[in-house]
């Protein structure tokens, strides 16, 4: 595997260059930092894009294009990273070898006309493409709550910091619709187009001259761009006393979701220390959170844990009965504590260190994961999977102790299931 990054001035290119697959893959990412309303306009934005363009008068047009490549799969989505909101236009494709000779231009032609050419009338959208979306947006906000765990830290988060973009909704805001018409999305659309930075990953086997002047030719843009806002939000202070807030759901489960500030961590315990400690944690059936709730006192039906480096956090999300949040609590405090004191055996780490390396060769098997690696490593300075290997096999129960002493338990949020 060959990484090559070319900066064009107004923009990055990444070039994955493997043989491993058949397939090749784009993704145009655009980056800003994050406002709040950027999200729903994001949401509604990319989603009208995919409807009609100027070339692809329908999505039937735009759905037999795809077809015509191929069957290749073209999707958008938009997700925040820290301290940005990152939308990307993704394409993914049959390699020529395999299909025919001018294939892959085609699609990177298809790519561009999607995002450069949107179906646009006197500088407005398509007021009924833009009706339909907005319908279906607000089916997803108002669904919201029939996931309970996600809903659960979605609230976690809102008590957690309910000014930071921790707080925001991926999903968007109702009112913010309010605010989008044919014209104002427009205007977003032009302000994305010249204003956000834009980095383009190319994955694939592939000829390097080839793709430099494919990615010239039809993708142009006027502006060059420096970011000055990193990706890492800052560190919290943690509340001297923990927050414990409870909201009830049409539910039979209740969903115990605790948010834990960390305090400062070094490069080295931030990109290897702090993987294997989530993973004692509540990261496998051998974790001690599944052990402790779960096996020997039978608190919880579900528990586990997950860190956000980029928002220097871990979270414990637990399936409950409500009768069952007080012990359960007192329980997770315990064991946070005897985590912190070194209560844990060496067998502990070999298991965490035998799953982390487990997972890193999955990353590589995957076109996407091998993608999102190489997008970790550019915006939050990750390392990358031969260093993760490397280095993972040095860190020593001391280091661990040290992340654990670092984990505070800030926000604890019950959703009370109410339903019988």
């Amino acid at each position: 595997m060959q990484y090559i990054k070319k900066d064009l001035g107004s923009f990055n290119l990444h070039m994955i260059k493997t043989d491993k697959f058949k397939t090749m893959t784009v993704k145009v990412l655009f980056e800003r930092p994050i406002k709040r309303e950027d999200i729903t306009f994001r949401n509604v934005l990319t989603d009208v894009m995919l409807l009609s363009t100027e070339d692809y008068k329908t999505k039937r047009d735009l759905t037999i294009k795809t077809e015509e490549l191929y069957s290749a799969d073209m999707y958008s989505g938009t997700n925040r990273i820290g301290n940005y909101i990152i939308t990307s236009f993704n394409i993914q494709l049959l390699n020529d070898k395999y299909t025919e000779e001018g294939n892959f231009e085609e699609a990177i032609k298809f790519l561009s006309s999607v995002i450069f050419k949107p179906d646009i009338k006197n500088g407005k959208f398509d007021e009924e493409n833009i009706n339909i979306v907005v319908h279906n947006t607000k089916t997803v906000m108002n669904s919201i709550k029939e996931s309970a765990v996600g809903y659960g830290i979605i609230r976690t988060n809102e008590a957690f910091d309910k000014d930071g973009p921790i707080c925001y909704r991926i999903t968007g805001y109702e009112e913010d619709l309010d605010k989008i018409d044919s014209t104002t999305l427009y205007d977003y659309y032009c302000s994305m187009i010249d204003k956000d930075f834009v980095d383009i990953f190319v994955e694939g086997d592939f000829d390097e001259k080839e793709i430099l002047a494919l990615i010239k030719k039809y993708f142009k843009f006027r502006k060059v761009k420096k970011k000055n806002v990193p990706f890492e939000l800052s560190y919290r202070k943690p509340r001297k006393r923990r927050l414990i807030a409870k909201e009830k759901i049409d539910n039979t489960q209740s969903i115990l979701s605790i948010a834990c500030s960390l305090s400062k961590l070094n490069d080295f315990e931030k990109k290897y220390v702090l993987d294997l400690a989530n993973i004692i944690i509540g990261g496998g059936a051998d974790s001690k959170l599944f052990k402790e709730i779960r096996e020997k006192n039978s608190l919880c039906y579900s528990i586990f844990s997950f860190s956000s480096k980029e928002d220097h956090t871990l979270y414990i999300v637990s399936g409950i009965d409500k009768d069952n949040f007080d012990k359960t609590l007192t329980l997770i405090t315990k064991l946070l504590n005897d985590l912190r004191k070194g209560k844990f055996e060496l067998k502990d780490i070999d298991n965490a260190k035998e799953l982390y390396l487990s997972s890193l060769e999955g990353i590589e098997d995957k076109e996407y994961g091998i993608i999102s690696q190489y997008v970790a490593q550019e915006f939050l300075n990750e390392p990358s999977v031969l260093e993760k290997i490397k280095s993972i096999k040095e860190v020593k129960k001391s280091d661990i102790v040290k992340v654990f002493k670092k984990i505070n338990m800030d926000t604890v949020f019950l959703l009370e299931g109410v339903r019988k």
